[in-house]
């Protein structure tokens, strides 16, 4: 097969689904199992991140050696996502989705019995490769089978993936490790694993093999860009740890990966059959979307964590404590996220505005957090969480919207190869920044404090008369110390937030629902 044939199959539609205008229970019954395969795949990632502390416990791990079980995790799973689409596309979405669930729960089964700590790093590593082969099958799934009327729930329900997946991970870390056992952490999977392989194996058509595609396959590409990722995520999530450029090892992880990363870059940009297609990037609006996905997960990220890190820190809550901060956002986007597609998908509606009008809530949120005090309990960031409700939907649908509208049929992997990882890379740099700006600030902080202390000399003769008394005033220093670093945190996510809303009435364009027969503008 010549490479121009290769080429029109990378993402070719069956005719009967290309054709349909109507959405068969069938078809629906494969596209959520699909769903529940994304869902599981980012369960088990947050899920067994959240109990972590638990998991290290009981199996005897200290903490330094812990930290590697979810950077090896992550590092592989990010890597993976960048080439999935290209081996869903060869061995077939229905085959390839099935195997990669197979795998997850697998591996999650052989986790707990693992005889010694680098065997459990093992079976890490190849769940995270199996784990991130999944949340990219269903975006390609969502375009290539959906009718233009329904196409903005299908991605609604990806955005799930963004959204209500991560704010379940804390609830049910609490409620294994509380009531049912560390174990389940990893066993979580598999009934939902077992319910999206029947119903993907009973909906989704099956198409034939593609195997002539692997005789043209960017090994270069491969052998560039999954190390090099592997080595950014890396030295983004052991970087605090280690600190970051004083370290040996993380100057090799950033140096490597980058360079690696460059020369991927350039291999992808002239392959014949890349893994991205970086040639995406000349259409405005897929350029804002990347770019504004970036800055996005950094805010969902932020806002989700520094209430539960503030609580745990100031008042000793444990997940279980913390676990209806969570809820009070999944649940409700249930709702908020059809809701919101519903208003997408009518014909007078910019999405531009939705998206501005996300980002302006999720700046009142920060700016909100940060006139936090010491006295702040769970019941204060209620109110703030609330906002996300609504926030999040318009923010995330919006920019998927503006993703995926005019895109080729040949074109669907490649935007979910991009998307996907960065969604996942940019979860990374959102938790290295939270860890770095959350140490450095801590220390300058308690440093201030100490001073502004030491200048005043009759009330530290007053504190320090006696051994309570010293452990008293360390108690509170480190006591203001976070609370003023949570407070500059959420001042950090305001600023990410307002940047986020210059690019709006700047990069993307007017664009239209995907039933719309007015062509949407897509540059």
């Amino acid at each position: 097969m010549t490479t121009a044939n290769l080429l029109t199959t990378t993402a070719a539609p069956a005719p009967a689904a290309a054709a349909q205008s109507a959405l068969s229970l069938r078809l629906a019954v494969g596209l959520v199992g699909m769903l529940l395969a994304s869902l599981l795949a980012i369960l088990n990632e947050q899920v067994t991140a959240q109990s972590l502390a638990d998991i290290q416990g009981a199996l005897s791990i200290g903490h330094d050696d812990g930290t590697w079980l979810t950077a090896l995790f992550e590092a592989a799973n990010v890597a993976t996502m960048v080439f999935a689409p290209w081996f869903g596309i060869t061995f077939t979405l229905k085959r390839f989705t099935i195997g990669a669930v197979i795998a997850t729960m697998l591996f999650g089964i052989l986790c707990p019995f693992a005889p010694n700590l680098l065997t459990l790093y093992a079976l890490r590593v190849l769940q995270g490769i199996a784990g991130g082969c999944l949340p990219p099958m269903l975006i390609i799934v969502a375009l290539r089978y959906l009718p233009p009327k329904v196409k903005l729930y299908g991605l609604a329900g990806y955005a799930l993936t963004a959204t209500f997946g991560p704010a379940l991970g804390t609830p049910l870390a609490a409620l294994w490790t509380e009531y049912v056992g560390w174990q389940m952490a990893f066993w979580q999977i598999v009934p939902l694993g077992i319910a999206c392989c029947v119903a993907i194996q009973q909906g989704l058509p099956t198409d034939p093999l593609k195997l002539d595609r692997l005789k043209a396959f960017n090994w270069t590409g491969f052998l560039t860009g999954f190390p090099a990722v592997a080595m950014l995520v890396t030295g983004l999530l052991q970087g605090d740890r280690l600190d970051w450029l004083n370290s040996e090892l993380i100057r090799m992880m950033f140096i490597g990966g980058g360079l690696l990363f460059a020369t991927f870059l350039v291999i992808e940009w002239f392959h014949p059959l890349p893994f991205f297609k970086l040639q995406l990037l000349s259409r405005r609006n897929f350029t804002h979307g990347l770019t504004t996905l970036l800055g996005a997960v950094i805010l969902l990220v932020g806002v989700a964590a520094i209430p539960g890190q503030y609580l745990a820190s100031i008042h000793a809550y444990r997940p279980l404590q913390t676990a209806p901060l969570s809820l009070l956002v999944a649940i409700p986007l249930l709702i908020t996220l059809p809701l919101t597609a519903a208003v997408l998908n009518l014909r007078q509606i910019d999405h531009r505005w939705v998206m501005a009008i996300g980002l302006c809530l999720m700046l009142a949120t920060c700016l909100m957090g940060s006139f936090i005090t010491s006295e702040w309990i769970r019941n204060n960031f209620y109110w703030l969480q609330s906002i996300q409700i609504i926030a999040q939907p318009m923010v995330i649908l919006g920019i998927l919207m503006g993703v995926t509208t005019g895109l080729a049929p040949t074109d669907g992997p490649f935007a979910s190869a991009m998307f996907n990882s960065l969604k996942t890379f940019s979860a990374a740099v959102a938790t290295a920044l939270i860890e770095g700006l959350s140490t450095d600030r801590e220390h300058l902080h308690s440093n201030m404090l100490v001073d502004h202390l030491g200048n005043h000399a009759l009330v530290a003769s007053q504190s320090v008369d006696a051994v309570h008394g010293l452990g008293e005033l360390a108690h509170r220093i480190h006591e203001q110390a976070v609370v003023l670093t949570s407070a500059d945190l959420y001042r950090v996510m305001a600023g990410v937030a307002i940047a986020l809303l210059f690019l709006v009435p700047v990069l993307p364009v007017r664009i239209y629902p995907p039933w719309c027969t007015t062509p949407p503008t897509s540059r």
